[in-house]
């Protein structure tokens, strides 16, 4: 199959972004990634932030939404946002505690995005879900990772975190074969037991991950259109930090 390109979650650079934004865009261009998914926009408009990426040579893989944006009067809007910025995946990376805290909650929000998903048809848009650990602890006698993905339209994306899965005690494994071409883009965090609070600080390739198998599962049943870096906590510079998980998954082949 055709390379998956590889892209960054500018929240792994969150504090150069606040400085800097055109600057840092740069720097994540120079270092050969192909693209950068935003976790806030920094006060710039989706056809500045367009001319930004323009200019870099970078496109946006994604973009990390709040959940209310994706409901009402609100939707239309995100949505001629993201297309002038040129964005074909609205994830939302997290939900109100109202959202998540029953199995009837987690079965109302499948249903939520299911409706969002059918509203997205016809504009090239998808909507997704982005783990954290949560969504690994059973509640009401199944995973909250089940209870939605069980429910939710198959064309809703699956964003698996692998770090953020296996600190909630996954494997993620198991789920990529689960709900097989449901992994549109994924999140790419290392994980190392032995590091304790500073598990997500471990530069990818230098953890527990089993990298291989989960890229074979993105490059044949996945689906997987983008390999999203996210580094939340650090040794070094951030900068230096993602420049050097860009190097490994080089190293690898990717």
């Amino acid at each position: 199959m055709a390379r998956i390109p590889i892209g960054l979650q500018l929240y792994s650079v969150r504090d150069d972004c606040a400085k800097d934004l055109p600057g840092t865009l740069q720097a994540v261009a120079k270092m050969g990634y192909d693209g950068v998914e935003f976790a806030g926009y920094y006060g710039y408009s989706a056809a500045e932030l367009r001319k930004m990426l323009d200019d870099t040579g970078l496109v946006c893989c994604g973009t990390h939404i709040g959940f209310a944006t994706l409901l009402g009067d609100e939707l239309p809007m995100t949505v001629e946002f993201n297309r002038v910025l040129g964005n074909r995946y609205l994830i939302c990376p997290g939900l109100p505690e109202e959202r998540r805290n029953s199995r009837v909650a987690w079965l109302k929000t499948a249903r939520i995005f299911s409706e969002v998903a059918a509203r997205l048809e016809g504009t090239e848009m998808l909507t997704g879900y982005h783990n954290h650990w949560i969504e690994f602890t059973e509640m009401d006698g199944e995973l909250p990772w089940d209870t939605f993905f069980g429910l939710a339209r198959e064309d809703v994306i699956m964003q698996m975190d692998t770090g953020n899965a296996m600190h909630g005690g996954a494997d993620p494994i198991p789920f990529m074969e689960r709900y097989p071409g449901r992994a549109i883009t994924v999140h790419l965090k290392e994980y190392s037991a032995g590091r304790g609070q500073g598990y997500d600080a471990a530069i990818i390739g230098s953890g527990d991950v089993r990298w291989p198998e989960f890229f074979r599962l993105c490059e044949t049943t996945g689906n997987t259109e983008w390999y999203i870096v996210e580094q939340e906590n650090y040794d070094k510079a951030p900068l230096e930090c993602v420049d050097l998980c860009l190097k490994a998954l080089k190293a690898m082949g990717k």
